[in-house]
């Protein structure tokens, strides 16, 4: 015999053959929720504008290197990467952008058509022009509703407070406090298509579009070394955003060639500026030399005097030398003092200075004032690294003041040695003759100027030359093309494949949450998992208004399982002592009484002389059901008011009797205890075959039990989708603690179809009603007629009776 102490009750997984049955059941959730979100994805779909991704690619710094340049690049990996980031700074500078905006005189205005359902961007399609009148001024971002009535006139308004509402003809200006502005027809063919479409615009605020396009830009790099670059922005527009890219790129472009070019414009400025003295000195002096030799009829000099002569041009061309370096050195030191950038000087090689050191220092200083230059525009003023470029930028301007201050040093004692050989030279002069004197004289400073002149002429041709074979160091690889642009959203396709998993999901998630914490008793699994108490029979959902429906339809299926639920306990009562039957329930609103009066009637229909006791007595309910007078009873049988044959009433089913009980007392625990109890009990099995006892809800009150000790079956009644498992534990724990005799459980009030499958099958054993209840036509003398094969999968699914 199995020992009921050795048993420990058993959590088990979700049923999944019991979760797919569920499943398909509520079908029509996952329809219903698929066709929402399906909706939601059409709506989403239908109502957000397009929005385009365009994309560009340009190639940086592509100049022209040695190998060993080629070489050292590969090896300084950060400095190839921080040259690539520096640029994607420029391009995504606000600067830039500013410049490229400024550039598109489309982007001024926004053009707009209004639909039913979206209000799609115009771009250079539009059937007017706006020209704003920049002398004025104009609210931006102000929608103004444009209506076209002919070719002549349309429908000006401007709603809000400023509530204008005007016929306005094309061509005539609109001008107002916050307005000024003229439209223009682009085309009259085919304006008559326009004449029933609302359009408009706006004036775009040039500092909110400049922002607008440099936030949304995106650029990266094809990889860590590479210098191509991935430029793409995305709109509702593609032609749009692909002029802006192209436009971006060439002003980007040009920008690194002004930049290239800056230099050379800036050394022919400086020397324009050293000609224009230059010149006016050299002018002097050629029309001195040649007075001086017009009035003096002089044309050459002696051999001697040529000597001189040639000895002079020698000193004097390195005195040029050292004036122009002066000049240049001055032009350094006011660059200092004023704090210019030096992005913009002059290279000291430009100028024929060849000093290695200051050359160094100011390509340095240039290279750090761009970097700088990059910080400022991309960081904040508390970033470290422009906190330590500004250092490295002082510490290189002390270095080259100097530098400076060094090499004027230098120049001042090679420029007192010049002077000390131009005096030797001043003294040979002073032999010669007069009128040679004045001439070598006159033709030294001729020649000096004339020395410098040229020397300047040739750096102004060099820098000319340079500027003009300048080329650009970047370059466009890809145009930006309309006709490339990816959707980006909406993405119809991806939506409505979203829309369908959630349609599946959300009903999914909500019948697993179901599932996961029903607490209610479904099938005989679930009374299983949690006890070994053993299932006597189940009744099926009683769909006939009679309470006693195996009296009034005795060859319906619900009859048919009291039958079968008769034959078991047969089985459990073997002897003819074992005439009790005690029927309960956890709660109330099982059907015990129900199953009590039906087992009581269906057991005396097999000619047992059957007696149903109403042991129920806070709520008898048994009397109404025989319609029989309820003044006395088991309640005043147990006070000693009547006699045992008093309380006892023949019903009208042949061979049950039942026991009322009675008027409701105020104990019935206690009257239930009474030794008056015992002997009502004793007497009935005197004179009964079967005695059937309907008891309270033993979850409620304690009587059930305290009649347990006459019974000699105990039957809890359970209610398929209404009792609790946490109830069930509680028979369970009176089977195994109480130690009750033929303990049992009745599953009451199944509704087939929504039995997870044991509607078609039951257990033999268990003595459920069925037995291929679908072709139960001619057994229980019922006209089944059968549903079409559709009607009856609709009446399966929805839990409806063919």
């Amino acid at each position: 015999m199995e020992n009921k102490a050795d048993y420990i009750p058993q959590d088990e997984p979700i049923d999944i053959r019991r979760f797919v049955i569920k499943i398909i059941r509520y079908w029509y959730w996952f329809v219903i929720s698929i066709f929402i979100t399906y909706a939601i994805a059409y709506i989403i779909n239908r109502v957000n504008p397009p929005i385009y991704n365009v994309s560009s690619t340009l190639i940086v710094n592509e100049e022209k290197k040695s190998s060993v340049d080629l070489l050292i690049n590969a090896l300084d990996r950060y400095s190839a990467r921080k040259i690539i980031e520096n640029e994607i700074a420029i391009i995504k500078s606000y600067k830039m952008a500013y410049k490229t905006i400024s550039e598109l005189k489309d982007f001024e205005i926004s053009y707009f058509s209004i639909g039913r359902v979206k209000k799609p961007m115009l771009y250079k399609t539009a059937p007017f022009k706006v020209v704003p009148d920049t002398t004025a001024p104009n609210l931006t971002n102000c929608p103004i509703y444009i209506t076209i009535l002919n070719k002549t006139e349309y429908r000006l308004e401007i709603e809000g407070l400023f509530n204008v509402k005007k016929i306005q003809k094309f061509g005539e200006p609109y001008i107002d406090n916050s307005f000024a502005f003229t439209l223009f027809l682009n085309d009259d063919k085919g304006l008559e298509s326009s004449y029933s479409i609302r359009y408009y615009f706006t004036i775009n605020d040039m500092n909110a579009l400049v922002k607008y396009y440099q936030d949304k830009l995106s650029i990266s790099a094809t990889d860590k070394r590479g210098t191509v670059l991935i430029l793409s922005t995305s709109g509702r527009v593609p032609e749009m955003e692909a002029d802006y890219l192209n436009k971006l790129m060439e002003v980007y472009i040009q920008s690194g060639l002004d930049e290239k070019n800056q230099t050379a414009i800036n050394t022919i400025n400086f020397i324009d500026e050293q000609l224009s003295t230059v010149v006016d000195s050299l002018r002097k002096a050629e029309d001195k030399l040649q007075n001086f030799k017009l009035n003096n009829k002089i044309l050459d000099v002696s051999s001697e005097a040529a000597a001189i002569k040639q000895r002079l041009e020698k000193v004097q061309s390195e005195k040029a030398a050292i004036d122009l370096g002066f000049r240049y050195y001055k032009y350094l030191q006011s660059y200092i003092e004023n704090k210019k950038d030096f992005r913009e000087v002059l290279a000291p090689s430009i100028m024929g200075i060849n000093d290695p050191l200051l050359n160094s220092l100011v390509s340095e200083l240039t290279t750090l004032y761009g970097e700088r230059s990059i910080l400022t525009r991309n960081a904040q003023q508390n970033y470290p690294g422009l906190s330590l470029i500004n250092a490295k930028i002082q510490n290189s301007m002390e270095s080259l003041k100097e530098n400076i201050r060094q090499i004027i040093n230098t120049a001042n004692i090679s420029e007192n040695e010049i002077n000390k050989r131009l005096a030797e030279i001043e003294k040979e002069i002073q032999r010669l003759p007069i009128t040679e004197r004045r001439l070598l004289n006159i033709e030294r400073d001729f020649k000096l100027n004339d020395k410098i002149y040229d020397f300047l002429l040739q750096r102004r041709a060099d820098a000319a030359i340079s500027k003009a074979s300048n080329v650009a160091d970047n370059k466009v690889l890809d145009q930006a093309s309309a006709q490339n642009s990816i959707l980006v959203s909406p993405k119809s396709s991806r939506n409505k494949m979203i829309a369908i998993a959630f349609g599946i999901l959300i009903p999914l998630f909500v019948l697993l949450i179901m599932e996961y914490f029903n607490e209610k008793i479904v099938e005989p699994k679930d009374i299983e998992k949690i006890t070994k108490v053993p299932i006597y029979g189940s009744v099926g959902h009683n769909e006939k208004i009679s309470d006693i429906p195996v009296a009034t339809n005795p060859k319906s299926p619900i009859a048919e399982s009291f039958r079968a639920l008769r034959t078991n306990l047969q089985y459990v009562m073997r002897s003819k002592e074992q005439q009790v039957i005690c029927i309960s329930s956890t709660i109330v609103g099982e059907g015990k009484t129900f199953c009590a009066v039906n087992l009581a009637s269906i057991i005396a229909q097999s000619n047992k002389k059957t007696l149903l006791i109403n042991l129920d007595l806070r709520k008898p309910k048994i009397h109404k059901i025989f319609n029989i007078n309820n003044e006395k009873g088991l309640s005043t049988y147990l006070i000693g008011r009547s006699a045992f044959e008093d309380v006892i009433f023949q019903t009208h089913i042949s061979n049950l009797y039942i026991a009322t009980s009675g008027p409701v007392p105020p104990n019935p625990a206690e009257l239930i205890e009474t030794q008056m109890m015992g002997e009502f009990i004793a007497k009935a099995k005197n004179e009964f075959d079967i005695i059937v006892l309907d008891t309270p809800p033993i979850a409620i009150v304690t009587d059930a039990l305290l009649l347990a000790q006459f019974s000699d079956v105990f039957i809890f009644v359970i209610r398929q989708n209404y009792s609790t498992k946490a109830f069930l534990k509680l028979v369970d724990d009176l089977y195994y603690k109480r130690n009750l005799t033929n303990v049992g459980i009745l599953i009451n009030d199944i509704k087939v179809n929504s039995y997870y499958g044991y509607s078609r099958k039951y257990s033999y054993g268990y003595g459920y009603y069925g037995y291929g209840y679908s072709s139960s036509e001619g057994y229980y003398g019922e006209t089944v007629v059968k549903p079409k094969r559709l009607k009856r999968i609709i009446n399966f699914l929805f839990n409806k009776k063919g």
